[in-house]
């Protein structure tokens, strides 16, 4: 189905492998014209230090990426010892210097205080909004305001490799965490300071990078070979119950209407006509509510 002339409809998600030095947009818009896709959106920012799995959307599937925005995430973060920067990371400048004086078996107790529900400052690098600002448009100012401590949980904080200066990190997180801020509060713990050097996103919810494709790799296949990398829309849902409506009843559903459906209270994935008909909202009581309706091809 063609849309504006050169676009067409894409409905699917990708798992795109983002590089580093690409802003999350840049990786979008590049893998948007690769597939020609007239509606395109990502679910959830990478910064451009960081490489890792990007889930994009295309056509129909966009609407349901914000509710992988609430899913965990996992990355694998290396960390430099005995230096701070302002940004929190590589790409900032240093701004104090300190002897490293620990060994394993201080790094690892040190990370034990990090496992669990934490209590994190978000940076002033991020794109948090204060009066409509994002937080990092300030910083480029030299201006610093207050951060409420926001709670976020560390499910899983394992060490990798260490050297004597440097460490590299797993870590499984909630939505919101910053691994920045995490790197600083990490160092400031061990006495000598630390900024993030590389960050490579491996997981968000059950997603693997694994199964992710570069954009090189895209760009080298033709067009039926890039469409082999899409998943269905459902993709981003797989973590919700499905319910099966009957062809009345999805009827109804896709026009918007509750529909009598006995099903736990609480999200699903909605099937019916031979198709997914969209996201609904089951109130345990025998009413389902859409949501989210998905259009026909």
């Amino acid at each position: 189905m063609n849309t504006r002339k050169g676009w067409r409809r894409v409905d699917g998600v990708l798992l795109l492998d983002k590089p580093t030095g690409m802003t999350s947009n840049a990786a979008l818009q590049a893998a948007r014209r690769l597939f020609s896709a007239a509606k395109a959106g990502h679910t959830g920012t990478l910064d451009p230090l960081a490489s890792g799995l990007l889930p994009l959307c295309f056509g129909e599937a966009t609407k349901f990426a914000v509710d992988l925005l609430t899913a965990d995430k996992t990355y694998e973060a290396d960390l430099l010892f005995g230096a701070t920067t302002d940004t929190g990371d590589a790409d900032g400048n240093v701004v104090a210097r300190h002897p490293v004086d620990f060994g394993p078996d201080d790094l690892e107790a040190a990370l034990a205080r990090f496992r669990g529900p934490i209590r994190q400052v978000p940076p002033m690098y991020s794109a948090l909004k204060r009066d409509g600002k994002p937080l990092y448009q300030l910083a480029r100012q030299g201006i610093e305001v207050e951060r409420e401590a926001r709670e976020v949980t560390v499910h899983q904080l394992q060490l990798l490799d260490f050297s004597v200066d440097s460490c590299r990190l797993r870590v499984a997180c909630s939505k919101g965490t910053y691994i920045r801020s995490l790197a600083e509060d990490l160092g400031s713990a061990l006495g000598c300071g630390a900024h993030l050097t590389a960050l490579r996103r491996v997981a968000v919810g059950a997603l693997a990078v694994g199964d992710a494709v570069t954009l090189d790799q895209l760009a080298g296949h033709g067009e039926a070979e890039r469409e082999r990398w899409l998943l269905a829309p459902d993709t981003l849902l797989q973590s919700l119950p499905a319910v099966d409506l009957d062809d009345e009843a999805a009827a109804r559903f896709v026009r918007g209407n509750p529909v009598d459906c006995l099903a736990s209270p609480g999200k699903c994935r909605v099937y019916g006509l031979g198709r997914l008909l969209g996201l609904g909202q089951a109130d345990g009581q025998g009413s389902l509510q859409p949501r989210r309706v998905v259009a026909s091809a």
